[in-house]
């Protein structure tokens, strides 16, 4: 005779279940696996579904013994479309689809706008103009997911629960370090200032990269991280805008006129391409753009037109 499940043992299952779909619910797999271990045990419905409540409630004390998390916003279909489902299959119905479930909590910048944000592991996010970006602390692991922009992070130290960034296909795990991640058309800068990062691509067409402190890599979204880490990054200058400003240290004029145009809607337009290769040195506000300007104008002997929207340089 085979013995049968205790309740406890249910209890604890339909826990461990509930995080794997939060994980992996993406996973066809998962939902078929999911879907006969429900169908196995009429009992089990019910205890998914207290699981799912008490998770959905951020009550993760009672669900999986952890520390509770503060104040999130839930994704995927609503809970009475989920218990609904449950009965369905407790009532005979042969196959049941199971939505991942993520407690996410979003964070977003306005053009020009930069925010300091703590989460609650203790880690913290500077995030750049124009930027959104999706936080969920789960049972093993921390996963923020860059939709759009830059931000960077100071990891607070957790061997049990690594701090993943998702940025498009490339992926950034870390433990207990700090680095930033813009993204780009075509692919992520990751540019570490503390500790070590692995950088790799979703689609494991090169293994991991190990970035070290001071160093910066662009991961392509479809070729991967092949170049070696670029050593000796000027950090300071690169991550000024955490302090609301731009340096510039032999950049040209076009290059420091795209970094000002992320934080203005006032525009700066270089109408002569011979000024536009121009470089220059320089410490400005990042919502500074008409004296980046009149700046340029002195020193190449220029003019500054503001029209509407736009700053229009020209050379002498």
């Amino acid at each position: 005779m085979v013995e049968r499940e205790s309740a406890a043992d249910i209890e604890a299952d339909a826990a461990r279940w509930v995080v794997r779909v939060d994980r992996d619910g993406h996973d066809p797999a998962v939902h078929a696996e999911l879907t006969a271990w429900l169908a196995g045990d009429r009992r089990r419905v019910g205890a998914y579904a207290r699981a799912e409540a008490g998770w959905l409630h951020l009550d993760r004390a009672q669900v999986l013994g952890a520390e509770p998390v503060v104040s999130t916003a839930v994704r995927g279909v609503p809970r009475r479309g989920l218990i609904a489902g449950l009965s369905a299959l407790a009532a005979g119905v042969a196959a049941v689809l199971i939505a991942p479930r993520v407690l996410a909590r979003r964070y977003g910048t306005a053009l020009g706008e930069i925010r300091r944000v703590p989460m609650a592991d203790g880690s913290l996010a500077a995030i750049n103009t124009n930027s959104e970006l999706e936080v969920a602390m789960r049972g093993n692991l921390r996963a923020v997911r860059l939709e759009r922009g830059e931000a960077w992070f100071a990891v607070a130290k957790d061997a049990s629960r690594p701090f993943v960034v998702e940025s498009g296909p490339v992926r950034v795990r870390a433990v207990g370090t700090a680095f930033s991640v813009r993204k780009r058309d075509g692919g992520s800068d990751v540019l570490v200032t503390e500790g070590v990062v692995e950088v790799w691509t979703r689609d494991g067409k090169t293994p991991p990269r190990r970035v070290a402190a001071g160093q910066q890599v662009f991961a392509d979204n479809s070729e991967g991280v092949r170049a070696p880490p670029k050593p000796d990054v000027d950090l300071n200058r690169q991550l000024a805008w955490r302090d609301g400003q731009i340096v510039l240290d032999g950049q040209t004029l076009a290059e420091a006129a795209v970094e000002f145009n992320r934080y203005n809607d006032r525009k700066i337009q270089i109408a002569d391409p011979h000024l536009a290769g121009e470089r220059f040195v320089g410490w400005f506000r990042t919502n500074d753009p008409e004296g980046f300007a009149q700046a340029v104008a002195t020193t190449f002997n220029g003019k500054v037109s503001v029209r509407g929207d736009a700053i229009v340089l020209r050379g002498a």
